[in-house]
């Protein structure tokens, strides 16, 4: 199967909260929202002189967000949440998203919030009452590129994720974000990824008294082989970068030792990031172990298509090399610990995108790692709330709390 084409679909998912996976180039982020409760979800905002200003989607649609207004003692807090969906690293799969909302707004709705999104107290007990943020994902390259191309048909493809985050906290600074007294940038997978890309930038908007951080979920991609002993996602990530040009976006400092490939993955994205950031992932990111470690294109035994469709069934052969993921990604952030005001949340759990769930981010059965949930942890990082937060779950299947109803 062409990368393209590769897309894990989670049953019950793909339409509710995100529309993200429905062709989704190789990588396709792989959360969608979780059935919600009750209430609309906020109006889809297209931006203002999105033409003008060549802050357009693959297809040249305007690119969209919702913002649902915080009230009470949050009216001056904002969350700012990047959505996810892959990446599309060549002409022809690019041309594929602009029949989609992963490439034009054409194809949007209006999605319901949940997780960290929520409303309820009960719920989401740090941050219901904030000003909500969920911006749409639809250059396919983690809101960094800049450039234009043709198709084969002849119809222009507009690579301006760059421009897209420019002019959409632009707008939104227009909106209430300038007067934040605190803000909290974050995303989810390919989201996560935008977040690291753009944290320092977000941070740089805000008088020094803004209480700024940034919060990455199941963005921390890795460098790895798969089963073929062939780097597929670096293959990928290769594609993005020199088609979509996101050079402008890349740290200054990687770039002076290193190629835009290597800066483009967060091992190295981190190490030139100062502002607080918080990482969650799952050290078995259920994602990685079917798109980077066991992807269709290294044509992987039946046993290892089970295995990655389900954790729970895998041999203690392929456990082994499952912790061996584990073990790089707890390798390439041991740089955090280095970074005092920094939180990590590595689970153990065949999961991936923990924060727009209620059931992962806050519930009887979400994940737990030192008796706190996700929410708990990230609320006492956020608020500075006891001592540092870099929780590492022991290796799987240790963790009774990593629940078999838990989206993968």
């Amino acid at each position: 199967m062409a990368a393209e084409q590769l897309l894990q679909r989670r049953p019950g998912c793909l339409v509710l909260l995100f529309l993200l996976l429905a062709s989704v180039m190789m990588c396709p982020l792989v959360w969608s929202s979780p059935p919600t409760t009750v209430g609309r979800p906020p109006e889809l905002t297209l931006l203002a002189g999105a033409a003008e200003k060549g802050a357009v989607c693959l297809d040249g649609s305007p690119p969209a967000y919702q913002l649902e207004r915080g009230f009470g003692s949050g009216s001056h807090s904002w969350l700012v949440y990047l959505e996810g969906g892959g990446w599309c690293s060549t002409v022809e799969a690019c041309s594929k998203h602009t029949k989609s909302a992963l490439g034009s707004s054409n194809f949007m709705e209006a999605v319901q919030y949940a997780g960290i999104f929520s409303n309820d107290q009960s719920q989401n007990s740090d941050f219901y009452n904030w000003n909500k943020v969920f911006v749409r994902y639809c250059d396919g390259a983690s809101f960094s590129g800049d450039a234009e191309y043709e198709d084969q048909d002849g119809n222009k493809l507009f690579f301006r994720g760059l421009r897209i985050w420019e002019a959409i906290i632009d707008e939104l600074m227009e909106k209430g974000l300038a007067n934040a007294k605190q803000a909290l940038l974050a995303g989810c997978s390919s989201g996560g990824l935008a977040t690291l890309l753009h944290c320092d930038d977000f941070n740089a908007r805000f008088p020094p008294k803004v209480a700024v951080k940034c919060f990455s979920d199941a963005g921390f991609f890795l460098d790895k082989k798969d089963m073929d002993g062939e780097r597929f996602i670096r293959s990928v990530y290769n594609g993005v970068v020199h088609l979509q040009n996101v050079n402008k976006v890349l740290p200054k400092d990687c770039l002076a030792k290193m190629e835009p490939l290597d800066c483009f993955f967060p091992s190295e994205l981190i190490k030139s990031i100062s502002t607080p950031t918080f990482i969650l992932n799952s050290g078995y990111d259920s994602w990685q172990i079917k798109n980077v470690l066991v992807p269709d294109e290294s044509s992987p035994e039946k046993s290892w298509l089970t295995c990655k469709a389900n954790i729970r069934d895998c041999d203690s052969t392929q456990i082994e090399v499952l912790h061996g993921l584990k073990r790089t990604m707890v390798g390439d952030l041991k740089v955090v610990q280095d970074k005092e005001e920094w939180g990590l949340f590595i689970d153990s759990c065949f999961t991936h995108c923990q924060t727009p769930f209620r059931i992962s981010w806050d519930s009887p059965i979400s994940p737990r790692l030192g008796n706190k949930t996700i929410a708990q942890a990230v609320g006492d990082w956020h608020f500075s709330r006891g001592q540092r937060l870099e929780e590492i779950d022991c290796d799987y299947p240790c963790n009774p709390t990593c629940s078999s109803q838990l989206p993968s």
